[in-house]
């Protein structure tokens, strides 16, 4: 399942970005792993941090969507 997001570019517009569950979770991981390393500066792990709930939201979007769908179908949600 795919997830579309809006990525702000440097200029002000958006750019319509798909990404998938996995994906989301590889990039939170990451974060998390990085945080948790503790030797980053101040602004940064902020930064970080902020990014990480983000990409906690749209992965529990996700998963809402994804019971949605299996809810509706009676579990019998075929895979695309």
């Amino acid at each position: 399942m795919a997830e579309q997001k809006q990525k702000l570019l440097k200029n002000g517009e958006f750019m319509e970005e798909k990404t998938t569950f996995e994906d989301n979770m590889k990039k939170l991981s990451s974060i998390v792993a990085e945080l948790e390393k503790g030797d980053i500066p101040l602004e940064k792990a902020v930064g970080l941090y902020g990014e990480g709930v983000k990409l906690s939201a749209v992965c529990r979007k996700q998963l809402d969507e994804a019971k949605i769908k299996i809810t509706e179908d009676d579990g019998t949600a075929a895979s695309k």
